[in-house]
Protein backbone atom coordinates (compact mmCIF):
# COMPACT_ATOMS: atom_id res chain seq x y z
CA UNK A 1 0.00 0.00 0.00
CA UNK A 2 1.46 3.35 -1.08
CA UNK A 3 0.27 6.92 -1.00
CA UNK A 4 -0.10 8.26 -4.55
CA UNK A 5 1.04 11.66 -5.85
CA UNK A 6 -2.43 12.81 -4.79
CA UNK A 7 -2.16 13.33 -1.04
CA UNK A 8 -4.51 11.23 1.12
CA UNK A 9 -5.11 8.82 -1.79
CA UNK A 10 -3.57 5.34 -1.54
CA UNK A 11 -3.13 2.55 -4.04
CA UNK A 12 -2.49 -1.16 -3.79
CA UNK A 13 -2.26 -2.78 -7.23
CA UNK A 14 -5.59 -1.92 -8.90
CA UNK A 15 -7.32 -0.96 -5.68
CA UNK A 16 -7.70 2.66 -4.68
CA UNK A 17 -8.45 4.21 -1.28
CA UNK A 18 -8.90 7.64 0.25
CA UNK A 19 -8.12 8.47 3.86
CA UNK A 20 -11.33 8.92 5.79
CA UNK A 21 -12.01 12.12 7.73
CA UNK A 22 -11.57 11.89 11.49
CA UNK A 23 -15.19 12.98 11.90
CA UNK A 24 -16.37 10.07 9.75
CA UNK A 25 -14.42 7.16 11.25
CA UNK A 26 -16.41 3.96 10.90
CA UNK A 27 -18.97 5.56 8.56
CA UNK A 28 -19.58 4.26 5.02
CA UNK A 29 -21.08 6.41 2.25
CA UNK A 30 -22.03 3.87 -0.43
CA UNK A 31 -21.20 0.48 1.03
CA UNK A 32 -17.45 0.78 0.49
CA UNK A 33 -14.95 -1.21 2.56
CA UNK A 34 -13.18 0.44 5.46
CA UNK A 35 -9.67 -0.80 6.25
CA UNK A 36 -6.95 0.09 8.72
CA UNK A 37 -3.55 1.14 7.39
CA UNK A 38 -1.06 2.04 10.10
CA UNK A 39 -2.81 4.80 12.06
CA UNK A 40 -5.27 5.66 9.26
CA UNK A 41 -8.74 4.51 8.28
CA UNK A 42 -9.03 4.14 4.51
CA UNK A 43 -12.18 3.97 2.38
CA UNK A 44 -12.11 1.81 -0.74
CA UNK A 45 -12.73 3.88 -3.88
CA UNK A 46 -14.70 2.00 -6.53
CA UNK A 47 -13.73 2.94 -10.13
CA UNK A 48 -17.03 1.52 -11.40
CA UNK A 49 -18.90 3.96 -9.15
CA UNK A 50 -16.57 6.97 -9.47
CA UNK A 51 -15.12 8.27 -12.72
CA UNK A 52 -12.33 10.07 -10.91
CA UNK A 53 -11.18 6.77 -9.44
CA UNK A 54 -11.43 5.28 -12.94
CA UNK A 55 -9.24 8.09 -14.30
CA UNK A 56 -6.60 7.61 -11.60
CA UNK A 57 -6.45 3.86 -12.24
CA UNK A 58 -6.34 4.55 -16.00
CA UNK A 59 -3.25 6.73 -15.75
CA UNK A 60 -4.12 10.08 -14.18
CA UNK A 61 -1.07 10.68 -12.01
CA UNK A 62 -1.38 14.16 -10.56
CA UNK A 63 -4.17 16.62 -9.92
CA UNK A 64 -3.70 19.91 -8.12
CA UNK A 65 -5.77 19.24 -5.03
CA UNK A 66 -4.38 19.68 -1.54
CA UNK A 67 -5.74 19.32 1.98
CA UNK A 68 -7.06 22.92 1.95
CA UNK A 69 -8.34 23.23 -1.64
CA UNK A 70 -11.57 24.98 -2.56
CA UNK A 71 -13.40 22.69 -5.01
CA UNK A 72 -16.48 23.23 -7.16
CA UNK A 73 -18.17 19.97 -8.18
CA UNK A 74 -20.84 20.16 -10.90
CA UNK A 75 -23.21 17.20 -11.15
CA UNK A 76 -22.62 15.94 -7.63
CA UNK A 77 -25.45 13.34 -7.69
CA UNK A 78 -25.77 11.53 -4.33
CA UNK A 79 -22.18 12.10 -3.26
CA UNK A 80 -20.06 9.06 -4.13
CA UNK A 81 -17.13 10.92 -5.69
CA UNK A 82 -17.93 14.04 -3.67
CA UNK A 83 -17.19 12.10 -0.48
CA UNK A 84 -13.71 11.19 -1.72
CA UNK A 85 -13.02 14.82 -2.66
CA UNK A 86 -14.09 15.63 0.89
CA UNK A 87 -11.53 13.13 2.20
CA UNK A 88 -8.73 14.66 0.11
CA UNK A 89 -9.49 18.34 0.80
CA UNK A 90 -9.99 17.72 4.51
CA UNK A 91 -9.41 21.36 5.52
CA UNK A 92 -10.87 22.85 2.35
CA UNK A 93 -14.42 23.07 1.05
CA UNK A 94 -16.27 21.08 -1.61
CA UNK A 95 -19.16 23.03 -3.15
CA UNK A 96 -21.43 20.34 -4.60
CA UNK A 97 -23.93 21.55 -7.21
CA UNK A 98 -26.80 19.22 -8.09
CA UNK A 99 -30.25 19.94 -9.56
CA UNK A 100 -32.08 16.82 -8.37
CA UNK A 101 -33.96 17.40 -5.09
CA UNK A 102 -33.72 13.71 -4.20
CA UNK A 103 -29.93 13.67 -4.69
CA UNK A 104 -29.54 16.91 -2.75
CA UNK A 105 -31.28 15.29 0.23
CA UNK A 106 -28.55 12.65 0.24
CA UNK A 107 -25.87 15.36 -0.01
CA UNK A 108 -27.40 17.22 2.92
CA UNK A 109 -27.33 14.04 4.98
CA UNK A 110 -23.70 13.49 3.97
CA UNK A 111 -22.76 17.04 4.98
CA UNK A 112 -23.92 16.49 8.57
CA UNK A 113 -20.69 14.61 9.27
CA UNK A 114 -18.61 16.07 6.47
CA UNK A 115 -18.43 19.69 7.49
CA UNK A 116 -16.27 20.60 4.47
CA UNK A 117 -19.15 19.75 2.12
CA UNK A 118 -21.59 22.45 0.97
CA UNK A 119 -24.56 21.03 -1.03
CA UNK A 120 -26.15 23.47 -3.50
CA UNK A 121 -29.39 22.70 -5.31
CA UNK A 122 -29.00 24.55 -8.60
CA UNK A 123 -28.58 24.19 -12.36
CA UNK A 124 -24.96 24.32 -13.56
CA UNK A 125 -26.20 25.91 -16.80
CA UNK A 126 -26.69 29.08 -14.75
CA UNK A 127 -23.54 29.66 -12.69
CA UNK A 128 -24.65 33.11 -11.54
CA UNK A 129 -27.36 31.46 -9.45
CA UNK A 130 -24.81 30.26 -6.90
CA UNK A 131 -22.31 33.12 -7.05
CA UNK A 132 -23.26 34.30 -3.57
CA UNK A 133 -22.23 30.91 -2.17
CA UNK A 134 -19.25 29.82 -4.26
CA UNK A 135 -16.01 31.86 -4.22
CA UNK A 136 -13.16 31.54 -6.74
CA UNK A 137 -11.97 27.93 -6.52
CA UNK A 138 -8.72 26.03 -6.95
CA UNK A 139 -10.30 23.07 -8.71
CA UNK A 140 -13.45 22.51 -10.78
CA UNK A 141 -14.79 19.04 -11.49
CA UNK A 142 -17.73 18.27 -13.78
CA UNK A 143 -19.69 15.07 -14.35
CA UNK A 144 -22.83 16.07 -16.26
CA UNK A 145 -24.54 14.05 -19.00
CA UNK A 146 -25.97 16.85 -21.13
CA UNK A 147 -25.42 17.61 -24.77
CA UNK A 148 -23.95 21.02 -23.90
CA UNK A 149 -21.64 19.68 -21.18
CA UNK A 150 -18.60 21.41 -22.73
CA UNK A 151 -20.33 24.80 -22.67
CA UNK A 152 -21.40 24.27 -19.05
CA UNK A 153 -17.80 23.49 -18.10
CA UNK A 154 -16.44 26.56 -19.90
CA UNK A 155 -18.91 29.07 -18.43
CA UNK A 156 -18.30 27.78 -14.91
CA UNK A 157 -14.53 27.85 -15.35
CA UNK A 158 -14.70 31.42 -16.63
CA UNK A 159 -16.82 32.38 -13.62
CA UNK A 160 -15.17 30.47 -10.78
CA UNK A 161 -11.74 28.99 -11.53
CA UNK A 162 -8.72 30.86 -10.19
CA UNK A 163 -6.03 31.92 -12.66
CA UNK A 164 -3.70 29.11 -11.56
CA UNK A 165 -6.53 26.61 -11.06
CA UNK A 166 -7.20 23.25 -12.65
CA UNK A 167 -10.32 21.44 -13.83
CA UNK A 168 -11.53 18.05 -15.02
CA UNK A 169 -14.48 17.40 -17.30
CA UNK A 170 -15.74 13.84 -17.52
CA UNK A 171 -16.86 13.72 -21.14
CA UNK A 172 -19.81 11.49 -21.91
CA UNK A 173 -19.46 11.05 -25.67
CA UNK A 174 -22.89 9.51 -26.29
CA UNK A 175 -24.61 12.42 -24.58
CA UNK A 176 -22.97 14.85 -27.00
CA UNK A 177 -23.46 12.97 -30.29
CA UNK A 178 -24.36 9.29 -30.70
CA UNK A 179 -23.58 9.42 -34.44
CA UNK A 180 -19.85 10.17 -33.97
CA UNK A 181 -17.16 7.84 -32.66
CA UNK A 182 -16.25 8.69 -29.06
CA UNK A 183 -12.63 9.55 -29.92
CA UNK A 184 -13.85 12.16 -32.40
CA UNK A 185 -16.12 13.62 -29.71
CA UNK A 186 -13.17 13.86 -27.30
CA UNK A 187 -11.12 15.63 -29.97
CA UNK A 188 -13.96 18.08 -30.59
CA UNK A 189 -14.26 18.84 -26.86
CA UNK A 190 -10.50 19.43 -26.61
CA UNK A 191 -10.62 21.83 -29.56
CA UNK A 192 -13.50 23.74 -27.97
CA UNK A 193 -11.60 24.03 -24.68
CA UNK A 194 -8.51 25.31 -26.48
CA UNK A 195 -10.60 27.99 -28.19
CA UNK A 196 -11.24 29.39 -24.73
CA UNK A 197 -7.49 29.50 -24.01
CA UNK A 198 -7.57 26.53 -21.65
CA UNK A 199 -4.42 24.40 -21.56
CA UNK A 200 -4.98 20.67 -21.98
CA UNK A 201 -2.98 18.95 -19.26
CA UNK A 202 -4.12 15.39 -19.91
CA UNK A 203 -6.77 13.33 -21.70
CA UNK A 204 -7.51 9.84 -20.43
CA UNK A 205 -9.90 7.28 -21.88
CA UNK A 206 -11.70 5.57 -19.00
CA UNK A 207 -13.78 3.21 -21.16
CA UNK A 208 -12.38 0.20 -19.32
CA UNK A 209 -14.54 1.29 -16.38
CA UNK A 210 -17.16 3.55 -17.99
CA UNK A 211 -17.99 2.97 -21.66
CA UNK A 212 -17.51 5.94 -24.03
CA UNK A 213 -16.13 8.27 -21.37
CA UNK A 214 -12.92 10.27 -21.09
CA UNK A 215 -11.40 12.52 -18.46
CA UNK A 216 -9.96 15.75 -19.81
CA UNK A 217 -7.79 17.78 -17.44
CA UNK A 218 -7.30 21.50 -18.07
CA UNK A 219 -5.51 24.40 -16.44
CA UNK A 220 -6.54 28.03 -16.65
Amino acid sequence: MKETDIKRVFRENNRLFSENLNSCKGIKVYGEKLIKHKDKELRSWNPYRSKLAAAILSGLIKINISYNSQILYLGAATGTTVSHFSDIAKDGIVYAVENSPIAVKDLLQLSKKRENLVPIMSDANHPDRYNKIVPPVDFLYQDISQRNQTEIFIINISRYLKIDGQGIIMVKARSIDVSIKPKKVYEHVINELRKYKLMIVDSIDISHYEKDHAAIVVSA
